[in-house]
């Protein structure tokens, strides 16, 4: 390892610095490149679906990796429970983008519950939300709780849910 002088800031510096510890300009050693992500699979399988997939980025040929498993994590992915940005679950997705029995995520759609940025389901909560039972900024909803709009509907059902979940969470 050899000391090098920083042309910037003129601090002393290691040839295998990535940067500069003080003024942060780039260091004389190469940056590592992320080539073709990262891809795991439990060996735990059902159904000859692994119970865990994990994956990111592309493969070999360029191809986008998509997580298939009963949790699936990745930037994509399919599975009962995803966690992905882009995703569907079967029972719970959860992310950016996200589809599933329960959805929660910025843009969340859920067959019961959506919960995020933009939602919609059955009971959908967030800024924007569409849905029969509706609790946010601003949606449409047959029941909507919202600064312009309070159905008694709504609000007896989502003060109800918050009252068990805080029981639930022992909060009460």
């Amino acid at each position: 390892m050899a000391l090098q002088t920083c042309p910037d800031c003129g601090n002393e510096l290691s040839d295998k610095a990535i940067a500069c510890p003080r003024c942060g300009r780039p260091g004389p050693a190469p940056t590592i490149a992320h080539k073709g992500g990262y891809e795991w699979k439990s060996r735990v399988k059902l159904f000859g679906i692994p119970l865990v997939h994990v994956a990111f980025g592309s493969d070999q040929k360029g191809s986008t990796r998509v997580a298939k498993g009963f949790v699936a994590i990745g930037q994509f992915g399919i599975g009962a429970v995803t966690i992905a940005q882009f995703g569907v679950g079967v029972l719970l997705g959860a992310g950016q983008c996200v589809v599933g029995f329960f959805g929660i995520g910025q843009a969340a759609v859920g067959i019961i519950l959506g919960v995020g940025q933009f939602a919609g389901g059955l009971l959908a909560i967030g800024q924007i939300v569409v849905g029969i039972y509706g609790f946010c900024q601003a949606g449409w909803a047959r029941y909507l709780w919202s600064p312009d709009r309070v159905d008694m509907e709504a609000v007896a059902l989502f003060s109800t849910l918050a009252l068990r979940a805080s029981q639930l969470l022992g909060l009460q």
